[in-house]
């Protein structure tokens, strides 16, 4: 039953942590849009569904890595909120290298965009924290069996 509860806090985790990252990287890529001075009020509705699809697209992008390194600190029982962030800053980074052609002939990837490159690589750190805050403070607690209570003490009179 402990483990039913586990996966569900896992999988909320990993939605909420998604949700951040993506609002993270559509702000971050539109910031340099918003401060145009020419640039009028701002769409409500469309702004939504940017949000949207950046939650999507992290979504997407960060499920099988997301779901590796969440493995890998329940098996372990890490718990440390360093290795969260470092775990979201690698899932961020192959995220973005997915995207970008590698060459195998020079083994470098082509065209990548170090702008771009940090947005990913800063929400994946930003997504690992929050999944920190929310799951992997109590990674692998539900293996361990609840502290045994010390016995009734006896009532006054009585021996054993």
């Amino acid at each position: 039953m402990a483990l039913i509860g586990r996966l569900i806090v896992i999988a909320f985790a990993f939605v909420l942590a998604s949700f951040v990252a993506g609002l993270v990287v559509v702000t971050a890529i539109l910031i340099p849009e918003f401060s145009d001075i020419g640039f009028g009020p701002i769409d409500q509705s469309a702004l939504q569904v940017v949000i949207g699809f950046g939650f999507i697209f992290v979504s997407g992008f960060a499920l099988i890595p997301a779901l590796l390194i969440a493995l890998i600190t329940e098996a372990f029982s890490i718990r440390s909120v360093l290795a969260y962030a470092i775990g979201g800053g690698i899932v961020g980074a192959a995220c973005y290298l997915g995207l970008i052609p590698f060459d195998p002939d020079t083994l470098r990837f082509d065209g990548i965009d170090r702008r771009q490159l940090e947005i990913l690589t800063g929400a994946g750190i930003l997504g690992g924290l929050i999944y920190w805050l929310v799951a992997g403070r109590n990674a692998g607690r539900w293996r361990e069996s609840p502290p045994r209570l010390p016995p009734p003490p006896l009532p006054a009179g009585s021996s054993r």
